[in-house]
C-alpha cells in the first residue's frame, strides 16, 4: 500500500515522502497513529501544492536574509567600556550586548546566538562580528569598542 508519511518514523520514512509499506503495517499502525495517509491523487497533488509553497517561503526567507545582511554590513555598532593599560577592557563586550545595542540604535533585531563571536571582545578598537543570518547568509558587523569617559 502507498502511503505518504506525516511525520518521520523510524527506518521507514520521513514527513513528505510517499512510500510503499505492507498493508497490514499500514492499517494497523501508520494510519490508525496518524503517522501516514493514504496516497491517493488528491492527497499527492495536495503534497506537490505544500512544497511549492514551501519552496516559495524558503526562497522568501533567504531573500530576506541577503536584505539584511546588505543592511548589518553597512552599519557599525558604537560601544563605551571602560579600560585599562594598553587597551585592555575591564571585563567585557558579549554578544548580548551588542545585539541590544544593535537593537536600540538601528532597530533591528538579531539574536545574540546568531552572532558568531568565539570569545568576547576584550579589547578597544574595531572588531569584526559575523552574524549567521541564513544557512547560506553570513553577515559581517563592525563593533567599534571606545574609552568610557
Amino acid at each position: 500500500m502507498k502511503v505518504i508519511f506525516l511525520k518521520d518514523v523510524k527506518g521507514k520514512g520521513k514527513k513528505g515522502e510517499i512510500k510503499n509499506v505492507a498493508d497490514g503495517y499500514a492499517h494497523n499502525f501508520l494510519l490508525k497513529n496518524n503517522l501516514a495517509k493514504e496516497a491517493d491523487q488528491a492527497a499527492i497533488s495536495q503534497l506537490a501544492g505544500q512544497k511549492k509553497k514551501e519552496e516559495k517561503e524558503a526562497e522568501k526567507e533567504l531573500q530576506e536574509a541577503k536584505e539584511l545582511k546588505a543592511k548589518l554590513e553597512n552599519l557599525t555598532v558604537e560601544l563605551k567600556a571602560k579600560s585599562g593599560e594598553g587597551g585592555r577592557l575591564f571585563g567585557s563586550i558579549t554578544t548580548k550586548q551588542v545585539a541590544t545595542e544593535l537593537e536600540k540604535k538601528h532597530g533591528i533585531k538579531v539574536d545574540k546566538r546568531k552572532m558568531e563571536l568565539d570569545d568576547a571582545i576584550r579589547a578597544l578598537g574595531y572588531t569584526n562580528v559575523p552574524v549567521k543570518l541564513h544557512h547560506d547568509v553570513t553577515a559581517t558587523l563592525k563593533v567599534h569598542v571606545t574609552e568610557e569617559a
